[in-house]
């Protein structure tokens, strides 16, 4: 996935979906703006003051807020997607370039579809060349804490809702896949943020031992001057 954006420095996120931050332009001129942050979660560690914001800008005149937050640089030197509606067109791009070989075999891909008894709808929706079906459940991970990755970063009730879903298609037969999106640059391995979410982790678990399948891809950042390129390409660990 290929963007161009420009830098800022964060001020501060608030009422979840907002964010101050600096702007300079060609002339060293500083400027204050307010952007759009479409991300519902902690952020934990995304969004310290100070971090360098890289955001796109839409030509859509009915918005508010024209300009989107996309990447974080920490100050300590990570590169975090923090727009969570990445996760799923990463995760898309790279099952369509064979990126991701577990699902290289594939023949139909469907987004959002409707599935199971609590009213969810389905990340992805493969078939394949037997006509077998896999579902597919998209989570963006940018929790990092003290070296180690997780997942959540607040207390998700439509997470777990998901992992009730995803064991009742294992049940049924088909094939049913967690795919978490690492989409941290300092993270290298997935765990159950138990300490925050301890009913999510202890489904995460029931899950794995019932048939569905957890992995876990970590993206790739590359930059040249206000060009960036991210691919979802790694095979990372998950430690249940």
């Amino acid at each position: 996935m290929n963007f161009i954006l420009a830098p800022s420095t964060l001020i501060k996120r608030y009422k979840r979906f907002l964010a101050d931050v600096i702007i300079e332009d060609e002339q060293h001129v500083k400027t204050e703006i307010t952007m759009h942050c479409a991300n519902t979660g902690a952020m934990t560690g995304c969004a310290e003051p100070g971090d360098t914001v890289w955001y796109s800008t839409s030509n859509n005149l009915k918005r508010k807020y024209p300009n989107s937050w996309e990447l974080t640089y920490t100050q300590a030197q990570h590169w975090i997607c923090v727009n969570t509606i990445r996760a799923n067109q990463l995760a898309e791009e790279a099952i369509a370039q064979g990126c991701i070989k577990e699902f290289s075999q594939h023949t139909q891909l469907r987004r959002e579809v409707k599935y199971g008894d609590e009213n969810s709808k389905i990340d992805f929706h493969l078939y394949d060349e037997n006509n077998r079906e896999t579902f597919i459940e998209v989570k963006s991970v940018t929790l990092l804490d003290a070296e180690q990755g997780y997942f959540p970063d607040a207390v998700t009730q439509r997470g777990q809702k998901h992992l009730r879903e995803l064991m009742a298609m294992a049940a049924q037969g088909h094939r049913a896949v967690l795919l978490f999106a690492v989409l941290h640059s300092g993270i290298n391995n997935v765990k159950p943020a138990s300490h925050i979410d301890a009913k999510y982790a202890e489904l995460l678990l029931e899950a794995s031992q019932q048939g569905v399948e957890i992995m876990a891809y970590k993206a790739t950042f590359s930059q040249e001057n206000h060009q960036f390129k991210i691919t979802l390409t790694t095979k990372v660990p998950v430690l249940l």
